[in-house]
């Protein structure tokens, strides 16, 4: 009872048509702001080759990933804020659903694998060259695009294969598994345990693993006798873990709840964290809180002073 030519509407973030040209102009300055923030990242660890180091890699990845992510949902967001009839096409609204559950599965593995990387590196120095090479790097990125990827094909293809009701309206602001679950005239219950299921592989897992990860880390840096080397741990290790807290703590909230507990209003505040707060704040945690991106920066400008 559907075709790639029918619609969805977009009841969006916020119901109040007098503030539609303030919020339009707000969400752009904010996506401005976060696609600057990423790509001044990613040239500064391109330019200077101290931050060319497995770490920095992943950041690169990371950030690379906000661009997009944040690309995804918040420029049809921003139209929709001017615009009288706030549709998405069938087709529009699968290719989105993709793209975010792609790009999000792929950020919270490579969250996953930057804690794994600072465990390495402060706990065990000597063997770093060897467990974080550059081989392994691009394993770990290409394992989590890869099977991010997978997951979110098998997803996007069963949801939209579902029957649809007669009413096409999403109380959301952009296409989400969850939000599009009350439309289906059938039962989703069984299904639901499969995102479920998934959830618990790509978010809990690896937000376990950076919980672990940093418990041994913190007793390492403890045991430091160098009041700088704690300082640069912690620096580096706390900056991790507030952008981990926030995403992985809004993101389960999201896809551990059957439909039936979920409440638009809370759903839609709670999904701007995850999917613009997050790549908004990930470039300026990396940076304002890293003293060798903040070197690369000012070594920049002394060159532009030039």
């Amino acid at each position: 009872n559907q075709t790639f030519g029918a619609e969805f509407i977009f009841l969006g973030l916020f119901q109040y048509g007098q503030m539609n040209t303030i919020l339009f102009v707000a969400i752009t300055v904010i996506f401005s702001v976060a696609l600057m923030g990423n790509i001044i990242l990613i040239h500064l660890i391109r330019l200077d080759t101290l931050l060319h180091t497995p770490m920095y890699f992943l950041f690169s990845q990371l950030s690379f990933i906000d661009m997009m992510y944040i690309s995804t949902t918040v420029p049809k967001m921003a139209t929709n804020f001017l615009s009288v009839s706030k549709t998405i096409t069938f087709l529009g609204c699968e290719i989105q659903s993709f793209l975010f559950l792609t790009l999000g599965g792929t950020e919270a593995l490579l969250l996953g694998f930057l804690s794994y990387d600072r465990y390495i590196a402060i706990c065990h120095p000597l063997h770093y060259p060897v467990l974080m090479s550059k081989t392994i790097c691009l394993s770990m990125v290409t394992c989590a695009w890869a099977s991010s990827s997978i997951n979110a094909l098998i997803h996007t293809l069963y949801v939209f294969q579902l029957p649809f009701c007669r009413s096409r309206i999403v109380n959301h602001f952009f296409c989400e598994v969850p939000s599009l679950l009350p439309l289906v005239c059938q039962d989703t219950s069984q299904y639901e345990y499969t995102v479920l299921f998934s959830s618990l592989i790509i978010l809990l897992l690896p937000f376990i693993t950076i919980l672990a990860s940093y418990a041994r880390v913190l007793i390492v840096v403890y045991q430091m006798s160098s009041g700088k080397g704690q300082t640069k741990a912690i620096s580096t290790c706390s900056s991790h873990l507030m952008v981990a807290s926030l995403f992985y703590g809004t993101a389960l909230s999201t896809y551990t709840r059957p439909h039936s507990l979920h409440y638009p209003g809370e759903d839609k505040v709670v999904a701007v964290f995850y999917s613009i707060v997050t790549p908004l704040l990930n470039p300026f945690i990396y940076s304002l809180r890293n003293k060798e991106v903040m070197g690369a920066m000012s070594k920049l400008w002394e060159k532009a002073d030039i």
